[in-house]
Parts: structure tokens; sequence; C-alpha cells
């Protein structure tokens, strides 16, 4: 009998039930479901580039940029094309068979859409696999973004619910859940997760992880990020979850979502690999490498790399990429960290 049952009605009090699992059983039945549906030595491996960083309307408490929060950060305009398939092409030599392209965005303006639809193609003609973060999309929005040939689109729940106002108040849980439908019904895959360690209760990880799961179809990507606590952002301030706590919201998140790929996404800079580790075990099989996600800082590849090759991982496409002796893409990766504050990079000088 399969362990990995696809459900989409998940009740509130059996995702707490799991939560509430001695560690070793948590373990146990996540990573038993984890290998009777995928390789649990191979990790997908993406690449996240800002395309167009700061200035957003929104008032997300967790994100530097935002319009509304002093955190240092300089807006820039959209990437051209060129540059972002300089990017594009780094990725793949480094071993990603996926580009993720963000724009701070509340949704991208009509005018944008050719510019968009041709990037889509770019980077697809190099042989990767496509994915974008833009904000709220249209119906007619992402049907373009498909016919261009789009393979992923993310947009995060961030959280439950219940706890949705306290994180952002300028964009409804529903709105999220609209343009999920929008994204899904235009052929596309759907990439969606949330944010943990931001104040919320554990019965709100639950919550977060049950409106996933009970999705008419489940997300193809789940990223699982750790608040990464940003100076003049209102939870600057706010106490670090417990790491064990986070390893138990990926290993639920691989029980009630057993087909989906769960990433390590936002925070894995302050991670050990002791903690990366668990996360593996527990049904992660999926990250974002390089020296940046979006604006805050993230494992450069070479210590992926070191780590995958410690714990006998291995991409999920392609040959293992041999990043130490790449002194190239380290030299631009060194320079593109920002020694001062180890927070932002100017994208636009890529």
């Amino acid at each position: 009998m399969s362990l990995a049952e696809v459900r989409h009605n998940w009740q509130k009090a059996e995702i707490e039930a799991l939560f509430a699992l001695p560690m070793n059983d948590l373990l146990f039945k996540a990573h038993s479901i984890h290998r009777e549906t995928f390789d649990p030595n191979e990790v997908q491996i993406s690449r996240l580039l800002s395309i167009k960083t700061g200035a957003c309307p929104e008032d997300c408490k967790y994100c530097p940029q935002s319009a509304r929060y002093d955190t240092g950060l300089e807006k820039e305009r959209l990437l051209e094309i060129e540059k972002v398939l300089t990017e594009a092409k780094s990725a793949k030599a480094a071993g990603a068979s996926r580009f993720c392209m963000g724009a701070a965005w509340r949704n991208p303006r009509d005018k944008d859409m050719p510019y968009l639809t041709q990037m889509v193609k770019d980077v697809r003609a190099l042989g990767m696999e496509t994915c974008m973060t833009l904000g709220m999309l249209s119906s007619e929005q992402a049907d373009k973004l498909a016919d261009a040939g789009l393979d992923y689109y993310n947009h995060n729940l961030d959280t439950s619910p219940e706890y949705y106002g306290d994180v952002i108040t300028t964009r409804t849980y529903q709105s999220r859940l609209d343009t999920l439908t929008n994204v899904r019904a235009s052929g596309m895959k759907v990439c969606s997760g949330g944010i943990v360690g931001m104040g919320e209760k554990a019965t709100d990880r639950a919550g977060l992880l049950q409106q996933l799961a009970n999705l008419e179809q489940h997300p193809d990507s789940v990223p699982i990020n750790m608040l990464v606590k940003v100076a003049g952002t209102p939870f600057e301030k706010l106490d670090d979850l417990d790491p064990l706590e986070f390893v138990r919201t990926i290993a639920v998140a691989r029980i009630l979502m057993p087909k989906s790929r769960v990433r390590l996404s936002a925070g894995r800079e302050n991670m050990s690999d002791e903690l990366q580790s668990m996360c593996f075990f527990a049904g992660a099989n999926s990250i974002f490498y390089g020296c940046k996600l979006l604006t805050t800082p993230n494992p450069e590849e070479n210590d992926d790399m070191s780590l995958f090759r410690r714990l006998g991982l291995h991409p999920e496409q392609g040959p293992q990429a041999n990043i130490e002796n790449d002194s190239a893409l380290l030299a631009k990766a060194s320079a593109k960290q920002d020694k001062s504050t180890k927070q932002f990079f100017d994208a636009a000088a890529l």
C-alpha cells in the first residue's frame, strides 16, 4: 500500500497532530513518503535573479523591497534582457536547471508584458526551465506568460489566513488564491509556499500548509522560507524560530504534498549544515543557490556543492557542477556581495 496518498481534504486537527508527533516518528513518516515518490539523493537546483528591485507599494512587514520601509535598498529599473541572459548562462554552467526571475511589483503593467514574454523565450532557448514571480496576475497576463513558454509561476500564500492581516494589509488572501487559480488555468505550473518565523503560532504553520495541500491541485513546488530579518522592516526584531520547528514544517509539507518539490528557500545563509541535512532527510528536495535571493543572502554555490558531496546528494539534471574550479564564477559571486551590509547587491551591475 502506498504511503504517498494525495489528498485535498486535510483537516487542521490532522495537520496539528502531525506537528505534535515525536520528531523521530515524524521524520520516519516524512522520509518514507519522500523515498517512495522521489530519488532521496537528488535535489533540484534553481537560481533566482531580481530583474526589478525595490519601490514595491505593498506593505509586507518582512520585505526590504517595500517602498514603505527604509532599509537602505536602492530601487532599480527592470534589467535589460542581455543582462538577464548573462546570469541565466552562468546559472546553467553552475548546475542550475531552472532560472527564476523576480520583480518587486504589486502586479506587472500591460506595457511590461512584451518585454517579459521575450525574456522567457530567450531564457528557455538556453535549455533551462523558467519561473517568474511578478506579483498578482490577471487571467490575460497569465495566458500571455504561458503562451511565451513560462514553466512555473511563483506566488506565495505567506502564512495562514488567520495571521495574514498581521503580515500584510495591502493585498487580500483571496487575491493570492485568485492569482494561483489564474496561473493554473493558463497551463503553467504553480510554485507556492510561505514564510515561517514571522511571529506566527504553530497553528498558523499548520494553517498555511492546509491551504496549500487543499488546493484543487497541489503546487508543483512548495518553497518554505525562514524569515530573514532585515533592519528597517517591522519584523526585524522578532525572536528566532526554533530550528527544529522549521524541520517539522518541512516534514509535514512533505507528508501533505507527497509529489511536490519542497524547496529550502530564504534563510539558508543562517542554517547550519546539520540543520539543512535534517531538512533534506525530512523531504526537502529543491534549493535556490547563488549568493543572493532577490535581496537577501544565500550560501554561495561552492558551499552548496561541498555539502552535496559530503551528503552524497546530486543535482536533478546534468553533471555535478565543479564550482571549486570555476574561479571566474567565484570571483563574480564574491564581487556581487556587499561586504558592508551583507544584505543587498546591485542587480543592475551584473
